[in-house]
């Protein structure tokens, strides 16, 4: 059996919720609910709660393709990852599915992870940006007000913040720092923000915000500049690839690891009470330096083979964030543990090994189909 139809198997397509609920008894210490489980931060997500004996749910869009990539090696490892996860279609587009999913799966933590997430894309796609980032927020925050407030039992819910909401506040940047979002993702995200502090004030329920700053991976899209970066570089040293068009290169940003980044999201829900805490390294870094490090691991001359192109520029332009996760530290006991060092290198290291998996197929005279990244 291909490893995607195993997974498949585990997507309820609609079982009626007697049908779900057998399958999940006896019940875990703690269910999770995640949108965006398909994502870098839900994969990690995914495996750190397994690992502390959670039953997990996700929640993934219908595509004609698989998506599933970064949860494969949850199904085919069972003795590394022992705990289940469920996966469920749904959208936050559609407030009624996410009513019966809370419902069928009565989670005890939410954790919304779910957005377009791609700053530069935002600009293209406000509109679609705001109802899935803001709206969609809205939606998912309505569902769980009705749900904790009918079956009580005092659910958690984590709503994902991001460091776009500071724009062009002068850094570091932390609780109290006024926000100045300078994108519509940014405005978005600042959107759902509020919203989730509204629902908490409003009805006394246990909503936490997460404002987290840039956290990489070797997960990340690779539409995003940082993987835009390793991946080309890989290609470039094993001569696959001749150039790397990036946009601004000395914006720089707070960057860490997103491993690190979602064991505060289940730190703050695990908090007394709820709350709003910056997550960041407190360190920041251009996409220059982020280049130069890159480059020197990979072993190639990044100022033989990268240009600057205006097409990769946003219209209005964050030029630096920094965080102050001070409050983070203080009262939940977080601290990074991944420097941004080996943020880099691992990146590195997986794309070049990646680079020659692609080598090695062309040379078997195999066709390798390689999308090069529209964004940076």
């Amino acid at each position: 059996m291909r490893h995607e139809h195993a997974i498949e198997r585990y997507i309820d397509e609609g079982l009626p919720p007697h049908a779900v609920q057998a399958s999940m008894n006896p019940r875990p210490p703690r269910r999770a609910l995640i949108s965006g489980v398909t994502g870098q931060d839900g994969s990690y997500l995914t495996e750190l709660l397994i690992s502390k004996g959670y039953e997990v749910h996700g929640i993934i869009r219908r595509t004609s393709t698989f998506n599933t990539d970064r949860l494969e090696h949850i199904y085919s490892d069972p003795h590394e990852f022992a705990g289940p996860l469920f996966l469920h279609y749904g959208d936050l587009a559609n407030a009624s599915r996410l009513r019966y999913l809370f419902e069928q799966i009565q989670p005890d933590e939410i954790y919304n992870l779910a957005a377009q997430s791609h700053v530069r894309v935002s600009f293209d796609q406000a509109e679609y940006t705001a109802d899935v980032v803001a709206t969609g927020a809205l939606r998912l925050l309505e569902a769980f007000r009705d749900y904790a407030l009918v079956h009580g039992g005092h659910p958690r819910f984590y709503q994902a913040g991001s460091s776009e909401m500071f724009g062009a506040s002068r850094p570091p940047q932390n609780e109290h720092t006024p926000f100045y979002p300078r994108s519509p993702y940014g405005v978005s995200k600042l959107a759902a923000h509020w919203y989730a502090i509204n629902q908490r004030e409003a009805y006394g329920l246990f909503i936490s915000n997460g404002i987290l700053f840039n956290h990489e991976s070797p997960r990340r899209g690779e539409t995003f500049v940082t993987r835009k970066i390793t991946r080309a570089l890989g290609r470039i040293k094993l001569g696959l690839q001749d150039k790397l068009y990036l946009g601004n290169l000395d914006a720089r940003r707070d960057w860490g690891h997103a491993a690190d980044y979602v064991r505060a999201m289940w730190m703050v829900l695990r908090h007394d009470s709820a709350d709003d805490f910056v997550i960041a390294t407190g360190c920041s870094h251009s996409v220059r330096e982020f280049l130069e490090l890159a480059a020197a691991y990979a072993g190639v001359d990044w100022r033989t083979c990268v240009e600057e192109d205006p097409r990769y520029f946003r219209p209005t332009e964050v030029d630096a964030l920094e965080g102050d996760s001070s409050k983070a530290r203080r009262v939940l006991g977080w601290q990074p543990e991944i420097s941004f060092e080996n943020v880099v290198q691992s990146m590195v290291e997986h794309d070049l090994e990646l680079a020659r998996q692609e080598q090695t197929l062309l040379r078997a005279g195999h066709k390798v189909v390689h999308r090069r990244a529209m964004y940076a």
